[in-house]
């Protein structure tokens, strides 16, 4: 789209949705040049649902597909929201399903390339160190009883109609993952959950609105109910210990999960747009090197570069 003014052309680049960049020209001889800038940015930005000019390039070392192997035939790319944020520290392997305004943060892993698929749900974040990983979910082509979640949170077994539309992981959304949390599949963490630091997540359900204090674990097939707190430092091996647990409500966690929450989608929006700045810096330098080209002259502007006949 371009609006014409008196003194030349602006043009709106779309980078996405909701997302442009408007580029002035100062010269109405310029707007060659910008069109044809924009139209190449455009064509190189969006693919599908990734922006390739961003950190979320899968071309990018730290974002790239599965092997091949007898547990998982199929080879397949990471699935981004070009509104979440992977750091370029961060990385992301395989069938890894990264919703809206998630932030991944430096040193955090999903690897999908063994239990398949892995989500993480919109405005989630997964801190420093987090990582993501299960255990296959089928073997020489057979399915594997309960080693996957429906999105709804129930467990499947390998004959199961909704098995193939299942989850190693399910990381629903409004989900913290903090510093160090490991979540290994089978695993389903329900919304609005808090998981502390150094936590352990491992073959267990964890229902919505649960807060779970640093250092603790929740294993051996358990569910945590709805609205539970999980002290720190505490294991959780048996179904009697999870039923016996204290509210979520009135505990020194209550309210973590809103204020963590809040933090990461302000980070992942900030990040966002330095890099659609960067992006802009980029394409106004690429612009100035075709007009030099274009007009052999140094400052890009002929009528003011005295050798330039």
């Amino acid at each position: 789209m371009e609006t014409r003014l008196a003194l030349g052309v602006i043009v709106v680049i779309t980078l996405g949705a909701g997302m442009t960049i408007l580029a002035a020209s100062a010269e109405p001889k310029q707007e060659r040049l910008w069109l044809q800038l924009a139209s190449n940015t455009n064509n190189m930005i969006r693919n599908e649902s990734i922006l390739l000019s961003s950190p979320f390039s899968s071309t990018n070392v730290n974002i790239r597909p599965n092997i091949q192997t007898d547990f998982n035939p199929n080879v397949t790319d990471p699935t981004i929201s070009e509104f979440a944020y992977l750091d370029p520290l961060a990385l992301v392997i395989g069938d890894c399903e990264i919703g809206r305004l998630v932030l991944v943060a430096p040193f955090a892993v999903c690897r999908a390339d063994e239990g398949i698929p892995i989500h993480v749900g919109d405005y989630s974040n997964m801190q420093d160190g987090v990582i993501l990983h299960a255990l296959e979910t089928a073997s020489h082509g057979k399915n594997i009883d309960d080693r996957r979640y429906s999105a709804k949170g129930s467990l499947l077994k390998a004959n199961d109609t909704g098995f193939e539309n299942g989850f190693a992981i399910y990381v629903g959304d409004k989900v913290s993952l903090a510093h160090g949390v490991q979540v290994h599949g089978p695993a389903y963490i329900g919304n609005d959950t808090f998981v502390g630091m150094k936590s352990l997540i491992f073959n267990a359900k964890i229902g919505n609105r649960v807060a779970i204090g640093v250092s603790s674990t929740v294993t051996n097939g358990v569910t945590i109910p709805d609205d539970k707190f999980v002290p720190p430092g505490t294991i959780v091996t048996t179904q009697a210990q999870a039923d016996a647990l204290p509210a979520r409500v009135g505990s020194p966690y209550e309210e973590i999960n809103k204020a963590v929450i809040h933090v990461n989608q302000e980070l992942a929006k900030g990040y966002n747009a330095q890099k659609i700045q960067e992006l802009a810096t980029e394409m106004e330098a690429v612009l100035e090197d075709e007009v030099m080209l274009q007009t052999g002259s140094p400052t890009g502007n002929p009528e003011l570069d005295p050798l330039v006949q």
